[in-house]
């Protein structure tokens, strides 16, 4: 009996590559069909804005394209598993192994390993490409695809409570004193809670205290009548720290910052559990796609010729995408205190790993 966890080393790299040469051949299709129909609904906002054209198409591809990566990853592992596992299934490679005196998990060892490279990369490109395009491309969106801003610390869709007033901004950029806000809303409620006059404004500055809102509107509600201002301080009780911290995108920041910004919510007695099951996630996420290969592995055994073959890759599907549905309904409790935190983010991923082990001792080992 082979003690070794890994096969030989010429078919460990037989089975790494092959595995590897699927995993980019379903992403590479995947992600082309799926910016093709994003296009389809998106294209026309894009050109709808003055001066747009192929150019700006090619900027939105750019930005989009990470974001589909990295979600779909963990998908292009799934199927790459069922197609390697079946293909090798039915040309009796699995057999031969066996016979050799591998075990099932062995036989799946290098494509764990791949698997594990992968994760390892996707965290990679998540911290260093996809935060920054996300935070690019939900800036430009607040701008309705204008001009995209150049400035740091790009928000976009911000909303802040000063009391019962309510302020929200289509775009926030810079920070400190130097914080600008463009497409600002100032909502204004009476002592009985009710709206009481609605401002809107281009841009909003810090005026220390409060926000000195330019070319603005008020609409006042009880007269039903609509004046037009230059200038209106609103909100002398937001103060920039608080701005800063209403405006933390969990997309949009990398692993360490948003440790960071996890931390000043916490110093200030803010609730962190959205925040934190997110972060927990940043690391569960890419790692889901080391669980595919063990979840598939029922395709792999199996004699072809029994007719089974064809039942054991939907079998090894349903388990791949039935962690998916737990892993995202898992997050979303987690973001409402549902679950603790850390239980929202790893829960799925190990209860998965048990029945995907579970599986394969029973049927194989």
């Amino acid at each position: 009996m082979q003690l070794d966890f890994f096969p030989s080393r010429t078919l460990t790299l037989y089975l790494a590559k092959m595995f590897i040469a699927r995993i980019v051949a379903m992403l590479a299709v995947l992600v082309l069909v799926l910016m093709a129909l994003d296009l389809l609904g998106s294209s026309g906002k894009i050109l709808a804005a003055e001066g747009n054209g192929q150019a700006e198409l090619l900027t939105y591809v750019s930005l989009r394209i990470p974001q589909l990566i990295a979600r779909f990853l963990p998908y292009s592992v799934l199927l790459a598993t069922l197609i390697s596992l079946v293909a090798l299934n039915q040309n009796s490679e699995v057999v031969a192994m066996k016979a050799a005196g591998l075990s099932a998990h062995q036989v799946l060892a290098p494509l764990l390993l791949t698997a594990l490279v992968v994760s390892t990369v996707s965290f990679a490109f998540n911290e260093a490409v996809v935060t920054r395009a996300t935070a690019t491309l939900k800036a430009w969106e607040g701008a309705e695809y204008g001009s995209i801003p150049q400035e740091s610390s790009v928000r976009s869709n911000v909303y802040l409570t000063d009391g019962a007033n309510i302020l929200t901004a289509q775009q926030l950029t810079g920070s400190g004193d130097n914080i600008n806000m463009r497409g600002v809303t100032w909502y204004q409620r009476n002592e009985a809670g009710a709206l009481s006059q609605q401002i809107r404004a281009e841009s909003a500055t810090f005026a220390n205290p409060g926000w000195l809102l330019e070319n603005a509107e008020r609409f006042d509600v009880a007269a039903a009548d609509t004046a037009t201002e230059g200038q209106i301080l609103v909100g002398e009780g937001l103060t920039v720290a608080q701005i800063e911290l209403d405006s933390v995108d969990a997309d949009t920041q990398h692993f360490f910052e948003l440790s960071r910004s996890i931390d000043a919510y916490e110093a200030v007695g803010r609730r962190t559990s959205e925040l934190r099951a997110k972060w927990w996630h940043k690391l569960s996420g890419p790692l889901s796609a080391f669980l595919m290969p063990l979840l598939g592995s029922i395709a792999a055994f199996g004699l072809a010729r029994s007719g089974q073959l064809f039942v054991r890759a939907i079998i090894g599907m349903a388990l791949g995408f039935a962690y998916f549905v737990v892993d995202n309904a898992a997050l979303a409790m987690g973001s409402f205190g549902g679950y603790p935190p850390f239980l929202a983010a790893w829960a799925p991923f190990f209860l998965f790993a048990l029945i995907g082990e579970t599986v394969l001792i029973r049927t194989e080992e």
